[in-house]
């Protein structure tokens, strides 16, 4: 009885936090305000959050957006919730699924020491020899068996929590947020070195836990990146009405980013390594565009004389663009997929319609200090010591590692490349280049800047061309303040997010970035906006399961015992004290005290001895 009362004290406390904390952590996108930005209908900007978190509350409840024909929106829509934009996309990266690599193989468990110990001791000749064979068995069991044991399960259990923390960040902003399109920035598992064997397996836990329910994309869809397309026709798909509501088959593709924990480095990717990523999460280049069919208007001519309106997505494999690379044949075909984007697929710079999305792994080129990462490349020393099957994993003077893109790289391939922007105020469009965005992963601590045309000041870190120009390449930490008051409408600039690791080291962070476009004839320009919603440390999802195990445990125990005390006492008994019986029927008056005796009022006879 004793114990029943003190778990009761207990779970009177624990039971209504324990609650509390797992209604905290399954809707931690709620309490922090999560939502894709929403298009301003009024000023073509993104709404104020608190706009954008009651029209996905609003969602969430069943209601429609007004389709613009119905007035006040009859009975399925509702006045004043604003359509999303047609595309948002939620933003993941670096989750590096780390592996088995450093857990006992299935021949070396703790069951498998023990034989081992056993047969020693059976087949010692002597008796003296058996028992100083198992007393160091004893001792090597105690000293190293089960403390090896023990780190191995704790390892377990570490990487079982770590693949559904990072679960549970995909799958709770998946379900609140509702994107039509996901991305993980590269670094998908925690090193490109494990074997076959153990890449399945890491494979095998991203798409069966971590991001389960997501899928790989299809080849058919990443065809532009196939050996030889060239000059190949788009692919072209177009993006649903987003006030229909409806998911669509991309809401559930995962667009899977090469890192250098996946592939490698230009010094050590291999034709293995690249065909290994592609057949489990997708081509490491390929690029598509998105059509987005803008209202129907009633003036026809105003109709025709409007563009259609376009996204085009490219995913780079940004590893193989810097050398020595360790396959030539692999960074060839990197650097003719770019120069197929740019020559083929790439509308012109004059385009307004258009909108340049980049999805890549390694950061731009940027000086020290700007971002977390200062530009670094390392090169290996010597040649692969220990080559696998006769081959070679990497050679002396093979790029070993980097932090960013190579200056020279971001600005010919990317900058002026890929965007076309240039410091040349006679280039086409002024040199404004194509509008866009650029995401990227790598530096795990995330960093937002703007690259843009600085015409004040040389660099020397440029080529001396544009320095003699008059103008040279610059990246600076993106602000409002920076693009409204340094930055003129007219100068070359894109900006780039490199997003903060999904890790629980990190935060658990996500971006979130909504494209919609302003229609107004005097803007006809996409828009953007990007906020990141975070988790917080793995340390959260840990405490929060494990106080909810605990108090399971405690009410379970508890109501056992409840039913235990209620089995034990006799029917029609309580835990009470027993009460005066009396006949059944009567009425108990109560006892007075007359003259010093105790008199029963109901008889009026003294039924007691002096009181005195």
């Amino acid at each position: 009885m004793l114990l029943r009362h003190v778990l009761q004290r207990v779970l009177s406390v624990l039971l209504p936090l324990s609650i509390a904390s797992l209604v905290y952590l399954y809707l931690y996108p709620v309490f922090h305000g999560c939502a894709f930005p929403v298009p301003n209908l009024s000023l073509a900007d993104s709404a104020p959050a608190p706009t954008a978190f009651t029209n996905i509350l609003k969602e969430h409840f069943g209601y429609r957006h007004d389709d613009g024909d119905s007035g006040n929106g009859g009975n399925n829509f509702v006045e004043g919730v604003i359509p999303p934009a047609p595309f948002r996309l939620l933003v993941l990266a670096d989750p590096q699924i780390e592996g088995d690599s450093s857990l006992p193989g299935p021949n070396d468990g703790f069951t498998n020491h023990l034989e081992r110990h056993w047969t020693r001791v059976v087949s010692a000749s002597t008796w003296s020899e058996r028992g100083a064979t198992l007393s160091k068995a004893a001792k090597d069991i105690v000293v190293v068996d089960i403390p090896r044991s023990l780190d191995a399960a704790r390892k377990r259990l570490d990487l079982f929590g770590n693949d559904y923390y990072l679960a549970h960040i995909y799958r709770t902003l998946s379900w609140w947020t509702r994107p039509t399109h996901v991305t993980v920035l590269g670094d998908l598992i925690g090193s490109q070195w494990v074997s076959d064997t153990e890449f399945g397996l890491r494979t095998r836990r991203y798409w069966n836990r971590v991001f389960k329910g997501g899928v790989r994309v299809d080849d058919e869809i990443t065809i532009t990146g196939s050996d030889g397309y060239g000059a190949g026709d788009e692919r072209i798909e177009r993006l649903p009405d987003p006030r229909s509501g409806k998911e669509t088959s991309w809401s559930s593709r995962i667009i899977s980013i090469a890192g250098n924990h996946d592939v490698g480095y230009a010094g050590d990717i291999s034709e293995k390594r690249i065909e290994r990523f592609e057949r489990e999460f997708g081509r490491h280049n390929w690029d598509m565009r998105f059509e987005y069919l803008l209202p129907v208007m009633n003036d026809s001519s105003a109709k025709n004389a409007r563009p259609t309106p376009s996204l085009h997505l490219i995913v780079l494999d940004s590893l193989l663009l810097d050398t020595p690379a360790l396959r030539q044949s692999l960074q060839d075909k990197t650097y003719t997929f770019l120069n197929d984007v740019i020559s083929y697929r790439s509308r012109p710079v004059e385009d307004r319609s258009t909108f340049t999305l980049l999805l890549t792994h390694l950061p731009l080129h940027k000086k020290a200090g700007v971002c977390t990462d200062a530009p670094h490349f390392d090169f290996f020393a010597q040649d692969d010591e220990w080559p696998v099957e006769g081959e070679l994993r990497f050679k002396k003077g093979g790029l070993r590692e980097q932090n960013h893109i190579s200056d020279n790289l971001s600005r010919v391939g990317i900058l002026q490349g890929i965007f076309g922007m240039s410091g040349d105020a006679h280039a086409p469009a002024g040199g404004r280049g194509r509008k866009g965005l650029i995401l990227t992963g790598h530096d795990h601590t995330g960093c937002d800047v703007v690259h843009f045309v600085n015409h004040t000041s040389g660099d020397t870190e440029n080529s001396s061309s544009d320095v003699e120009a008059g103008w040279s390449w610059d990246a600076q930490r993106y602000t409002p303040e920076l693009i409204s008051d340094h930055l003129s409408p007219s100068t070359p600039s894109v900006r780039e997010v490199t997003l903060r690791s999904m890790m629980g080291e990190f935060g658990g962070n996500a971006g979130l970035l909504s494209l919609w476009f302003d229609a107004d004839p005097s803007v006809m320009e996409w828009k953007y906006d990007i906020i990141t919603c975070q988790l917080g440390v793995q340390h959260i999802w840990w405490i929060v399961h494990i106080a909810a195990v605990i108090t399971l445990g405690m009410l379970m125990a508890w109501l056992i015992l409840c039913l235990a005390d209620g089995a034990s006492t006799p029917s029609g008994e309580s835990d009470s004290p027993p009460k005066a019986s009396r006949v059944p029927g009567s009425v108990t008056r109560p006892m007075l005290k007359q003259n010093g005796m105790v008199v029963n009022t109901e008889k009026g006879t003294a039924t007691g001895a002096n009181v005195g």
